[in-house]
């Protein structure tokens, strides 16, 4: 039984394009692997906070020493972070705003990654940093009003792929495929271009 992890990102609701493609690479999985769990986390609906002083310091501090209002503090971090451990595969809904990722995604970005929870530093791991949530296959469903696929002519502008391949790849999660819904806002390829993305979709 494969556990998946559908994280939605994307204001639109039903009206989103990488809600749709999401859904598409959801249904591929449950075809590939027909007793599936998929358990869905809506950021637009269900908002972290964003990161202040007194979130901080709590993520700073070792859990034994950690106040009553600190435990409440680090709540939400705790239950994204357990969500990501228990999940097998990752499917990530990720509209481009302003050539990168939603607020409330990047939001979310903050409250998985904690030294000591989901990375970790030794001298023995190249590079000094070992992720720790691993084994996880991770989906991107990515939609733009552009072309930003490799050979596009705005390439250079995504910050949403490699944004997201870095950071979740810090913590673990390097085995990563994206697939992609762009132009849009493209007369001549609007029509096409979720179809032209659910059609790549492979699940291996």
């Amino acid at each position: 039984m494969k556990k998946v992890l559908r994280i939605m990102s994307s204001p639109r609701g039903e009206a989103s394009i990488s809600a749709k493609l999401g859904n598409a690479i959801v249904e591929r999985v449950k075809g590939k692997y027909p007793d599936s769990v998929v358990k869905e986390r809506n950021l637009a609906k269900n908002v972290f906070p964003h990161l202040d002083e007194a979130l901080i310091n709590s993520f700073f501090t070792p859990t034994e020493s950690l106040s009553a209002e600190q435990v409440e503090i680090i709540k939400y971090s705790n239950e994204a972070i357990a969500e990501l451990q228990e999940a097998d595969i990752i499917v990530i809904d990720t509209p481009m705003y302003n050539f990168s990722i939603s607020s409330t995604l990047k939001t979310y970005l903050d409250h998985i990654v904690r030294r000591g929870v989901t990375f970790t530093t030794t001298e023995k791991y190249p590079g000094g940093i070992e992720g720790l949530l691993k084994n996880k296959k991770v989906y991107l469903a990515f939609s733009a009003s552009g072309i930003y696929s490799e050979g596009g002519a705005f390439q250079s502008y995504d910050f949403v792929a490699p944004h997201l391949k870095a950071v979740l790849g810090w913590v673990g999660m390097k085995d990563i495929t994206v697939f992609r819904a762009e132009g849009l806002a493209i007369p001549t390829v609007q029509e096409t271009a979720l179809q032209k993305g659910i059609d790549s979709i492979v699940i291996d």
